[in-house]
Parts: C-alpha cells; structure tokens; sequence
C-alpha cells in the first residue's frame, strides 16, 4: 500500500510540474501584388519612422530605404506615381525607376511597401499644377496652386500592394 500511495504521490508531483505551453496566436499574413523588383516587407520601417529619416535629409541627400505606409492617391491617368501617409499630416511622393513599372489606379487606401531612395525636392508651380491635373483635380484646384512646395520625395525600384 505505502508503494501505490508513494507511486500516486510522485505521479501528482510530476502532474504538477508540467509547464502549460502558450501558444501564438495566429498572425494574419498579408498578401501582397508586386511591381518592379522583386522585395520582401521584411524590415520595413512605419511611416512615422520614415517621416523622422526625411526631417533630416536636405535637398541633394538621398537614403536607400524601405518603409510601409497607406497609399492616399494615384495618378489617374497611368499609375505612373502616388503619395504615401506620413506621420504630421505629411505625404511622400512616389515615382518609380526608370519609369518601368505603373501601379493600379485604383489602389487608394491600401496597404504598400517601397523600396528606394528617399530624397527631398522643391517642386515648382509648373510641376505641382501638372500633377494636380493627372490627380484628376478640379481646374479651381489647380488655379490655386501659386508657391512652389518642398516634396517629400521617393523612387521606387520595388512595390508591394496588399490584395
């Protein structure tokens, strides 16, 4: 009898000890359209990130990067650029290299990661007016277009959409 009861107790012990394992809970993965050269979001930097490397560049730097953000605009009549969020209410523009790859124009609002070299540019009011005219902006918005502007710029070798 003092066997089973010893056996019984060191079985509970053993019961006792048992480390509950946690599991992960799934993470959602995106699933992305790619455009240009082949990239991965792997090591992305957030857009407030992105805002913060672009407060320090000044006209003629650049900095290869990749960051994600929310795509606000496209070009309507081609794809051929978009303005992407930035953190304080800012955007950056983005063409793309060599002008060898569009995006869809209907991709406001989703997600995207860029791959490429950002840098700062002063566009004047010839280039802000023809931008606001491919934007598809009414001609009241495009005559109000008087100051040229200090863009937030980047060209894009690599493009990932979410679907």
């Amino acid at each position: 009898m003092k066997k089973i009861l010893t056996l019984f107790t060191i079985a509970a012990l053993f019961a006792s000890c048992e480390q509950k394992k946690e599991v992960a809970p799934e993470v959602a993965k995106v699933e992305y359209a790619k455009f240009g050269d082949s990239i991965s979001a792997d090591g992305a930097l957030s857009n407030d990130e992105m805002m913060k490397k672009f407060a320090t560049l000044k006209e003629g730097d650049t900095l290869e990067v990749k960051f994600k953000s929310e795509i606000n605009e496209v070009c309507q009549k081609k794809g051929c650029w978009m303005t992407l969020d930035l953190a304080d209410d800012k955007e950056a523009f983005v063409k793309f290299k060599d002008y060898g790859f569009f995006v869809p124009k209907n991709a406001q609002e989703k997600e995207v990661v860029v791959n490429g070299k950002a840098f700062v540019s002063i566009e004047s009011v010839d280039v802000l007016k023809h931008y606001a005219k491919d934007a598809g902006k009414s001609q009241a918005a495009i005559d109000s277009i008087t100051e040229p502007k200090v863009t937030y710029s980047f060209m894009a070798d690599g493009v990932l959409i979410a679907k």
